[in-house]
């Protein structure tokens, strides 16, 4: 019994030990991507155009951010998923492993959430992916794909979410169990700040096909959000964090606003019985109506306000 109960807690352990390490990795990585992006001079996409139509940016907000998860919260369904189905197309594995994405994402589709078993085996496949291809070379498909097979699949919705936080000076990532590298690409394609994400380890340019801790799932996801807003200054009191998925209550919980975006069924418990905000763009209805003053977060209601910024309720 003894035995037992201290192979139970090593487990737990080692599992903590990787996500926290997972987390670290992811946002250091965010940071690196962003500090690439300010020496080159790149402006997130669609930036040029909100300026010319919108009126003078608000002032940095430098102390609150928001956070999206990405599958089924910023994108219809898993970009994992879309990612496979144009690597598939490419010739990088067969179309019997395909399918296999595809039995995956119906369950995860019709289920709304994850499992132990989903997740492992999502990371296996997400090995096989990269393993042996360079950094360079999965960022241009990753591009290719994003045109192909993600654009057309973004909430709307969310991306207004996401756009309330930019106009109000404040940054926004994404964070996800995908891939950092396609996380990134994800980001700048909606003008977003950047994307904690997945991170596998390299040589010299080439994936070694083992991951930096773990996937960036469940409680990793906290960990980075926490890393990265000590790296960016942040206080977390003042940041909000989006989900559809209650594997995600983990990063929910880390900020002072959480708001459930097309909520599986847990998330949905989880949001009512705490009093989070509840999104739902899977259908006309609106689970609940959402203004600056609780999506913003109170703390940062003031800088909105003397930004002039307002949320039109959708």
């Amino acid at each position: 019994m003894r035995v037992s109960l201290w192979r139970r807690k090593a487990k737990r352990h080692e599992l903590e030990r990787l996500a926290t390490l997972a987390g670290e990795a992811s946002a250091e990585a965010a940071s690196r991507m962003d500090l690439a992006a300010q020496r080159d001079g790149d402006e997130p996409e669609g930036h040029a155009a909100r300026s010319a139509t919108a009126g003078p940016p608000a002032p940095p907000d430098l102390t609150a951010a928001a956070f999206f998860d990405v599958d089924n919260t910023m994108m219809m369904g898993a970009s994992i998923f879309h990612f496979a189905r144009g690597l598939a197309a490419r010739k990088y594995f067969t179309t019997s492993d395909l399918a296999g994405f595809a039995w995956r994402q119906a369950k995860f589709r019709i289920g709304g959430k994850e499992t132990k078993d989903t997740v492992s085996s999502s990371r296996e496949q997400a090995l096989s992916f990269v393993a042996g291809r360079s950094v360079e070379e999965l960022n241009t498909v990753g591009e290719e794909i994003y045109d192909e097979l993600m654009a057309d699949k973004i909430w709307s919705g969310t991306r207004a979410l996401a756009q309330m936080h930019l106009d109000a000076g404040q940054r926004v990532w994404l964070v996800t169990a995908t891939p950092v590298e396609l996380a990134a690409i994800i980001a700048r394609r909606l003008g977003l700040t950047g994307a904690l994400g997945t991170v596998a380890e390299t040589d010299d340019g080439v994936y070694t096909g083992k991951l930096v801790g773990d996937l960036l799932h469940g409680r990793a996801k906290a960990h980075a959000v926490r890393a990265l807003a000590a790296k960016e200054g942040l206080n977390l009191k003042r940041c909000t964090a989006y989900s559809d998925s209650q594997n995600d209550v983990p990063m929910l919980s880390v900020t002072g606003t959480a708001v459930a975006i097309n909520p599986d069924a847990g998330l949905r418990e989880v949001a009512r019985r705490r009093q989070w905000e509840i999104r739902d763009f899977r259908t006309g209805r609106k689970a609940a109506k959402i203004g600056v003053p609780s999506v913003l977060g109170a703390g940062a209601l003031a800088g909105a306000v003397a930004a002039g910024v307002a949320f039109r309720k959708r």
